[in-house]
């Protein structure tokens, strides 16, 4: 929530940006379509403040049924932690691409045929989707609070990856963490993209062809 106001400063900047230094190949924003995401993303927070209560009680349970209690202080629990909030975060997102019920929940995410920061804020109003993916974490003996934490830096670092404006990074970067290039192709509406780059993408995937990606989009 704190995040908020800079994720708004920031949509009204990208879309400053595409005023004074339009791009014919990028789609920009269309008032409506703004309106559409932001009136989601507050949705989102109104159902998903109280559910998180709910969330963090799951995640308190099994952590005291954990057969190991992981401490705060060590660097080892973060990095686990960091690991294993990846690897959630990758099984949520195929499933939910993959499992009819669980796609209804998260196709309004792809709903928009435009790709920029306020696209990010376009998400469902069904947060309970989400929960069996992470209680596993709990079980590793990982504090609630920090599941919950992590679950948030992850959100924000997803937001910047719903953007025409970034090109294609330093291909190190490209080949091992999930960038604007590779969530392009994942939005991507033309058949032989569906359905890829759920979590990160293959290496050489995304920066061949995420503007046919966002080509195939504008066109549907």
């Amino acid at each position: 929530m704190y995040a908020i106001p800079a994720f708004v400063l920031l949509v009204a900047v990208e879309a400053l940006s595409y005023r004074f230094a339009p791009d014919d190949e990028e789609r920009g924003y269309e008032l409506r379509d703004t309106a559409t995401s932001m009136t989601m993303g507050a949705g989102s927070q109104v159902v998903g403040l109280p559910w998180r209560a709910v969330a963090l009680l799951a995640y308190a349970g099994l952590y005291t049924l954990a057969p190991v209690r992981l401490s705060a202080a060590s660097v080892g629990t973060w990095v686990l932690l960091f690991l294993a909030d990846d690897l959630a975060y990758y099984a949520f997102h195929r499933a939910h691409h993959r499992v009819r019920v669980l796609w209804a929940s998260h196709v309004v995410h792809h709903s928009s045929v435009r790709f920029n920061l306020s696209t990010a804020l376009r998400q469902s109003w069904t947060p309970m989707t989400m929960l069996p993916f992470w209680l596993p974490l709990a079980l590793l003996g990982i504090p609630p609070w920090m599941i919950l934490l992590q679950q948030s830096v992850s959100l924000v670092y997803q937001f910047f990856l719903h953007t025409e404006r970034v090109g294609t990074l330093w291909r190190p970067v490209e080949w091992v963490f999930n960038t604007p290039s590779h969530h392009r192709v994942h939005h991507g509406s033309n058949q032989v993209y569906l359905d890829r780059n759920y979590g990160f993408g293959p290496p050489g995937w995304a920066p061949a062809a995420d503007r046919a990606g966002l080509t195939a989009r504008a066109e549907a």
